[in-house]
Formats: C-alpha cells, sequence, structure tokens
C-alpha cells in the first residue's frame, strides 16, 4: 500500500495515503474478479496471450514470467529488473534492455540458455529452483570477459551479440591493449561503413572484411585483377583500361602499369555493389575519377 500513486478526478496523481476517507473506503471494499487458470503449461501460457489484449501489452519475457512464477523468477526479476542495481550502468554499455520490461532478465536466460528459443525450456526446467546462481554467474562471465578484452567502450558495443560471441570466442587469448590499438586504427578508417563489426572482426583474427562492409579492395585483388586484364588486353591488342579501349585517342592500345590504375567497383558500392573480386575492375586514375559513383 502507498506504492503507487493514482490520478484524482482532477488528473493530479496522490497515494492511497493522501486520499480522503471515503475514497479510500472505495478502494479497500472494491470487488476483483480473479480467474484461476489451470492445466498444462502450454495451455497457460496460451490462456495468458489471449486475455493480453489491453492496456500495455506484455512482452514475451513478461508473459514468460507469469507462465513460470516462482522463486526462480523472483529472484531473477529482484536482481535483472531492479532499476536500484548498481550495476544497470554497467550492463547497459552492452546491452540494449529497458530495466522495467524485464529485458535485463530475458537477456539473461538467453546467454545462460543458449538461444532465445531455450529461455521457456530453461525456465520449466529451473522453476523451483531457490536461487539464481547458474544465472548470474554466466551472464556475469560475459561481461567480464567483454568489458576486459575491449577496455574502450563505444557506444555501437550495445546490443551486439554478446552471448554467442563469448560462446565463439572467449576460449582465445586477447590483448587489450592491442585490441584497443585495433579498434582506434578501424574507427578512425573512412573505408570502413559498419563500426558495429569492427568487435566481432578482432575477435575473429581480423579476417572476415565483410563484417566491416569495407569498400577499398584489399592488394590480393588489385594485383589479380590487373594481371587478369592485362594478359587479356595484350591479347586484343587493347588498353588494359576498359574505358581506355573503347575510346579514340592515343590511349586506346595503352597498357598501364598497376600502380598507374585504381580498383574500381563495377556496380557501385554506394548502390550495393560487393567489394569483392567478382566486382572489381582496374582503371586508370582518370577515369576511375570520372567515373565517380556510377
Amino acid at each position: 500500500m502507498g506504492k503507487f500513486a493514482i490520478k484524482d478526478e482532477n488528473g493530479m496523481e496522490q497515494y492511497f495515503d493522501g486520499l480522503a476517507k471515503d475514497k479510500q473506503e472505495l478502494i479497500l471494499k472494491a470487488k476483483i474478479l480473479v480467474y484461476e487458470c489451470e492445466g498444462i503449461e502450454s495451455e497457460i501460457k496460451q490462456w495468458f496471450r489471449t486475455i493480453n489484449i489491453a492496456g500495455i501489452p506484455l512482452n514475451n519475457q513478461e508473459l514468460l514470467n507469469a507462465v513460470f512464477s516462482g522463486p526462480f523468477v523472483t529472484l531473477g526479476k529482484e536482481e535483472f529488473s531492479n532499476s536500484l542495481n548498481s550495476n544497470i550502468q554497467k550492463w547497459d554499455a552492452y546491452i540494449a534492455a529497458k530495466v522495467n520490461r524485464q529485458e535485463f532478465w530475458e537477456c539473461a536466460l538467453e546467454w545462460v540458455s543458449k538461444d532465445k528459443a531455450n529461455i521457456d525450456g530453461y525456465m520449466s526446467l529451473h522453476r523451483y529452483d531457490k536461487n539464481i546462481k547458474e544465472v548470474k554467474t554466466y551472464f556475469n562471465s560475459v561481461i567480464d570477459w567483454v568489458s576486459t578484452v575491449f577496455t574502450d567502450v563505444k557506444k555501437e558495443m550495445r546490443g551486439l551479440e554478446w552471448g554467442r560471441l563469448y560462446e565463439q570466442y572467449n576460449k582465445k587469448p586477447y590483448n587489450p591493449a592491442k585490441v584497443s590499438q585495433a579498434v582506434k586504427k578501424y574507427y578512425s578508417d573512412s573505408s570502413v561503413n559498419n563500426h558495429k563489426g569492427i568487435f566481432e572482426y578482432i575477435l575473429g583474427g581480423e579476417k572476415d572484411t565483410k563484417l566491416l562492409e569495407i569498400r577499398i579492395f584489399d592488394d590480393v585483388i588489385k594485383h589479380s585483377t590487373y594481371e587478369k586484364q592485362t594478359a587479356s588486353a595484350k591479347k586484343s591488342g587493347k588498353s588494359n583500361c576498359p574505358n581506355c579501349a573503347i575510346g579514340h585517342d592515343a590511349n586506346t592500345k595503352k597498357i598501364w602499369k598497376e600502380e598507374e590504375m585504381d580498383a574500381d567497383h563495377v556496380a557501385a558500392w554506394s548502390k550495393g555493389g560487393s567489394t569483392s573480386k567478382a566486382n572489381c575492375q582496374m582503371l586508370c586514375r582518370t577515369h576511375n575519377q570520372a567515373k565517380g559513383n556510377r
């Protein structure tokens, strides 16, 4: 009693203790219709979904909390749905969640059960547990690992699949100082179009450039494309720059040196063209600059 405020007829918020005695009596004597739902868990879950049509709809985790109510859920909410928990600010740097909608609790369950689809099974199995030690231990292991490997907290870290990344990479050794240098390097690299991908790219040994949505061809692709174009051009007696080859000036048959050419996206990168060998061509610098984003 006294924990929640209500609005009176004038729209003013008041707590129970501040209401007039007659209004207090109305509340205390009000009859509340209560339904007791019995059945197997799947039936109960469906029942909750059916009645969840008014007010603010319950999200999936709130529904699961209702279905699997018991000591396990109570303890989980006390830890992960408590806005006064001093750890919330630290968690918020890595998890995109609202504490009052059970989303940190949902994240902790997803991580420990290894998949969001497994949460209800995990809750069913542990419904009557008198502790949430396994959930807390695993959750804190993930958070501690992330904050140890990546000492620089970036806004793009929030909401990444840290549970999956922990499972995939936590046994590999990382030097936090070198990781920090790598993060700064890729953040300052204008060719990196996806900063969210930097963290998994580093964890994976800086091999999968697709994670960065990088728009610059690497040296291997550029050199192999140059060699292929040049061999074909010499055989046909045309320039190894495709645009020069179809021209009518003195460069029609010119074989450009590799350092005189630039790698170009056949289908423009700005229009969805991939930075792949199949989408690469070498153009002389004049024609590459003239092409722009076309």
